[in-house]
């Protein structure tokens, strides 16, 4: 699949520009520096004044970290999202909310896929991270525990994760840097925020259909890769756990 950019209307322009300057000024504190200082740094390919161009986008990355934007119609199975992630290819959709939609969606929509993830990419650590979280998704496709496993971890950590910076807690995650509420509140605190712990996490079981209760809070990128370090060793049954 590919974009077709002549798709576009006058609306999805408006409703993209409507969410972009909205959430870049909402996050301006609430959001987690390297995801700020790289949404900065892809502003020439990735802004306010035009939707999103994802061959313009994949040539940043080109000279960058690598990552090239895969179209996919919806969501894909899990399998094919490791194989992908694997071979640095993140999955977006191409369709936009409409105006009355701006505060929830369903399913991921682009503003989710691109604003959300895409930034986090072109920081070289995290970067690693994604695409050693699908080598080993990749490589333990097969195994029914591992799977649930890498989509808990997943869920508490590239799409919802938050992490501690001095007295603040800053969010990272794409499901929240994606939605304004969800932004605000954790912000707030009108959440609880649990300390990373791999055991609890990846038998914590979560719910996609309402605002998220709990997050799993890391001081730093390198707790990502140490906890797919500990994950290889378990799938590998290299260790209890």
């Amino acid at each position: 699949m590919k974009q077709n950019l002549e798709t576009y209307t006058s609306e999805d322009l408006k409703v993209w520009q409507t969410l972009f300057t909205r959430q870049v000024e909402n996050s301006a504190t609430k959001g987690s520096q390297r995801y700020l200082n790289c949404l900065e740094k892809m502003a020439p390919v990735l802004n306010d004044e035009t939707i999103p161009d994802f061959k313009k986008i994949g040539e940043w990355f080109t000279f960058e970290t690598g990552w090239k934007i895969e179209v996919v119609p919806g969501l894909i199975p899990v399998e094919d999202f490791f194989d992908l992630l694997a071979e640095k290819r993140f999955c977006s959709s191409t369709w936009l909310r409409k105006m009355e939609q701006l505060d929830y969606l369903e399913e991921p929509d682009m503003f989710h896929d691109v604003f959300g993830h895409i930034p986090l990419l072109a920081d070289p650590e995290f970067s690693a991270f994604a695409e050693r979280f699908g080598q080993l998704g990749q490589q333990f496709k097969t195994n029914p525990f591992a799977v649930k496993a890498l989509q808990r971890l997943y869920w508490f950590t590239i799409e919802f994760g938050v992490l501690q910076s001095g007295d603040k807690i800053l969010s990272y995650g794409a499901g929240i840097m994606s939605s304004f509420g969800e932004t605000n509140r954790v912000a707030n605190h009108e959440c609880t925020f649990l300390p990373f712990e791999l055991k609890k996490m990846i038998h914590h079981e979560f719910d996609t259909d309402v605002l998220q209760e709990e997050y799993y809070v890391i001081t730093g990128f390198d707790e990502l890769t140490k906890a797919l370090d500990e994950l290889g060793l378990i799938f590998s049954r290299k260790i209890e756990f």
